[in-house]
């Protein structure tokens, strides 16, 4: 099958989880892929082991502001995690097995739940910048053209051919997470939605954010949702938050223009109340 050359190979995924356990005397349980932005999530672990990415055998590189490039391992609320300071895209060049990579090692490594969290836009009109929106489901638009990270020849000893998709996002995480907001004080801007992930690196025009609002999505963005189809296949529990660090433009009018200093503005300006929330879930999961 066409591609099927370039796919890692079970045993190098293997080699390269071994090499990570090598290094560290963490045995993670839980995994943290931090979005754009949103690096210092990192500074909520303690026991810390930083390892570049470059350093890693057969592990991606990130290119893009606001992801800096390493694993971090430590504990948090007694729990031995991994951090991912940065991750990677489609729009970046990579192949979809180097995009994904990350989340398979993490599997072999021992890990059960996943948190993911990223910057977005939001579609939603009730939404405001700086909202936070746990991920209820998504669209995998660019699956619709045959873009997923299972396409090929499956590989049973991570999971079955078909996995299921429909509880995406573990139902008993997103209660801790409304839970949490509402110990915190978060109310006025904790969301819930679904996230719509294109491709990029270009952000939407005007007719296409009309059709995302039309096909169900509160928020869109360029990440994701190739993380969390591996971490189910796995079957990998999967958290997952949204920044909204802009407002989609829908009106051809308007003279506002979307740009990625803005959005690591937005990340930094509500960092610490995402730190505050992710921390008082993974206080709360078993």
């Amino acid at each position: 099958m066409a591609g099927e050359a370039s796919r890692t190979t079970y045993e190098e995924y293997k080699e390269t989880a071994d090499w990570l356990l090598a290094q560290t005397s963490t045995r993670p349980q839980l995994a943290v892929i931090c979005g754009s932005g949103l690096g210092g999530l990192t500074d909520l672990l303690s026991n810390r082991t930083e390892i570049p990415y470059e350093k890693i055998p057969r592990f991606p590189q990130s290119t893009v502001p606001g992801h800096e490039g390493k694993l971090v391992f430590g504990e948090l609320s007694g729990k031995q995690c991994v951090f991912m300071k940065g991750r990677f895209h489609f729009y970046e060049g990579y192949p979809i097995n180097k995009v994904t990579f990350p989340v398979r090692i993490f599997h072999l490594m021992g890990v059960k739940s996943l948190i993911v969290t990223n910057a977005s836009g939001g579609l939603n009109e009730k939404f405001r910048v700086g909202d936070l929106m746990v991920i209820k489901d998504h669209i995998n638009l660019p699956g619709f053209a045959g873009l997923n990270p299972l396409v090929g020849s499956n590989e049973e000893r991570f999971g079955p051919r078909f996995p299921c998709m429909s509880d995406a996002y573990d139902q008993k995480y997103r209660q801790l997470a409304s839970d949490s907001a509402l110990e915190l004080g978060y109310q006025d801007f904790f969301r819930e939605g679904v996230y719509c992930m294109l491709t990029g690196p270009s952000y939407e025009t005007v007719a296409e954010c009309h059709m995302l609002k039309v096909l169900g999505a509160d928020a869109v963005g360029m990440s994701t949702v190739p993380e969390v189809i591996i971490a189910r296949h796995s079957g990998i529990r999967v958290f997952g938050i949204s920044l909204i660090t802009n407002q989609v433009v829908t009106d051809y009018s308007s003279q506002t223009k979307v740009n990625h200093q803005t959005v690591l503005r937005v990340a930094q300006e509500r960092a610490q109340a995402l730190q505050t929330l992710v921390a008082k879930v993974v206080e709360k999961m078993e």
